[in-house]
């Protein structure tokens, strides 16, 4: 399966590069969210190749695409995560693919097409960054650690803010990168030593999951509880990293 998958997401990643600067058409999503029309071509994209390579399984992506939910086998795609970034001509984005298999995360590929970094990682099987194998950070001490931090701090500014106060008051620095894929990314390959976002939804980290997890870090959503194909939210980091921040997390 993910010999098949990962020329889907190279092809969106070369789509979405190939078209880097290129947005003609802004689709407002919601409160200062958008979407492009490079997003839904990138989707349709991804969509199209999942459904010839993997017939009759579940599909949930970000854009528009919701079939057989309840499916064993349930494909959760983000074709550009990163919009905000890539619509101002920011270059941190990429293509997001997981997979669940009843209830569990066992696949993932992300690629991040102006860096050319593609990370696999399927379960019981580690973590690779380009066909080489990754971990995350070792460090030990929260004082040490650099750290990602929800940037859409304005859908609940109290809770957010409180919590941000107190990791930057333990934490060496902070860190937003407004892409899941590729802070995820980094902290499965150990340039991040956690990653704490408030309101990430599956398709955002889907395939993260698996990777940090093949690449021996914990994956949980804020309150230290497992994630699944509905969670909203998520810490991510190093065992003894996480155990020092979960505390520090108000939800």
């Amino acid at each position: 399966m993910v010999e098949k998958v990962i020329p889907i997401a190279c092809r969106a990643g070369e789509f979405l590069k190939d078209n880097f600067g290129r947005v003609h058409q802004l689709h407002v999503k919601g409160d200062r969210n958008f979407a492009t029309e490079i997003d839904r071509a990138a989707e349709r994209m991804i969509v199209d190749d999942i459904k010839r390579g993997f017939p009759g399984q579940g599909i949930l992506a970000e854009e528009e695409e919701r079939s057989d939910l309840e499916n064993e086998y349930l494909w959760i795609i983000d074709p550009l995560d990163g919009t905000h970034n890539y619509i101002q001509h920011i270059p941190v984005y990429g293509v997001s693919i997981g997979l669940v298999r009843n209830g569990d995360f066992v696949l993932g590929v992300i690629y991040m097409p102006q860096d050319n970094e593609l990370y696999v990682a399927q379960k019981n099987n580690g973590a690779y960054k380009n066909g080489q194998k990754i971990t995350v950070s070792k460090k030990q001490n929260l004082k040490e650690c650099s750290i990602s931090f929800d940037s859409s701090i304005r859908h609940s500014p109290d809770i957010m803010l409180r919590t941000l106060g107190a990791v930057a008051g333990e934490v060496f620095n902070v860190r937003m990168l407004g892409s899941s894929a590729r802070l995820l990314s980094y902290v499965a390959e150990g340039k991040l030593d956690a990653a704490i976002e408030y309101h990430d939804q599956p398709w955002d980290f889907a395939a993260g999951v698996c990777i940090i997890r093949e690449a021996h870090g914990v994956f949980t959503d804020l309150r230290g509880e497992k994630v699944t194909s509905h969670t909203v939210g998520y810490l991510a980091a190093p065992a003894a990293i996480h155990t020092q921040l979960s505390p520090l997390i108000i939800v």
